[in-house]
């Protein structure tokens, strides 16, 4: 049931789309995405418990974090994977991040962690950190694109907090574009890119979005900064050296 408090509504639109290189040449896109008005910090649970139950059936949700738009969906669920890398038109030889919402989550997902991993969680989580590690035997292979590894990120979200409690699993994170587009920073520029390919997106206005998570490698004792993010790499160093001199 729509309560008052819920603003949702379905566009139906016709936008034409300029395509590069091509002149005055223009396409139609039909949007017919459901566009969920949410708080990003105070969410509606009946708003949430709506979402989560597309992600139960194998749907695709696009979500706001603490960064860009992602895409929610159960990463155990192999249809809703596959219909991640179509949507996104994604290389299947790319691994899909997950989000959780507790360190005790991501390491239930993950084989082995190392002490880097609960110094930096401790230090940075929940926030815009990535963990790529060594993947449990039971996340599909698909999930990490055969690499043996996984990323995982606990993001400062109440909304992603929320989901994974209702859907009560780990969702998956990859952002929500078309794979080598850029990122989207609100549920607008979202429904241009992926309207026409996705039920439901959370609209909780403009997400920080200046810059992607930082993602860093853990193997043992070493470590590797992968992608430099809002986090920068010195920080990570002093974070992992804090307490090599006592």
């Amino acid at each position: 049931m729509i309560t008052s408090h819920r603003v949702i509504y379905r566009l139906w639109l016709s936008l034409a789309v300029g395509l590069p290189n091509c002149g005055s040449n223009k396409r139609v896109t039909t949007l017919s995405a459901e566009l969920l008005k949410i708080s990003a910090e105070t969410p509606d649970p009946a708003s949430i418990r709506y979402a989560a139950e597309f992600i139960r059936r194998g749907e695709l949700v696009a979500i706001p974090t603490d960064t860009f738009y992602g895409i929610a969906a159960d990463p155990f669920n192999l249809a809703a994977v596959d219909q991640i890398y179509r949507v996104k038109g994604r290389p299947e030889t790319r691994a899909l991040p997950i989000l959780v919402n507790s360190v005790a989550q991501a390491v239930s997902l993950s084989r082995d962690v190392p002490y880097t991993f609960h110094k930096l969680a401790a230090k940075f989580w929940p926030g815009p950190l990535t963990l790529l590690v060594e993947a449990s035997t039971g996340i599909p292979l698909k999930v990490t694109a055969h690499t043996g590894n996984v990323a995982l990120r606990w993001p400062k979200s109440p909304i992603v907090d929320a989901l994974i409690n209702v859907v009560k699993g780990p969702i998956t994170g990859t952002s929500g574009n078309i794979s080598g587009q850029p990122a989207c920073a609100t549920a607008v520029e979202l429904l241009v890119q992926l309207g026409d390919r996705l039920p439901l997106i959370l609209d909780a206005g403009k997400t920080p979005g200046n810059l992607a998570s930082t993602i860093v490698r853990l193997e043992g004792n070493e470590w590797t900064v992968m992608r430099e993010g809002v986090i920068s790499e010195q920080s990570i160093r002093a974070a992992i050296e804090e307490d090599m001199e006592e």
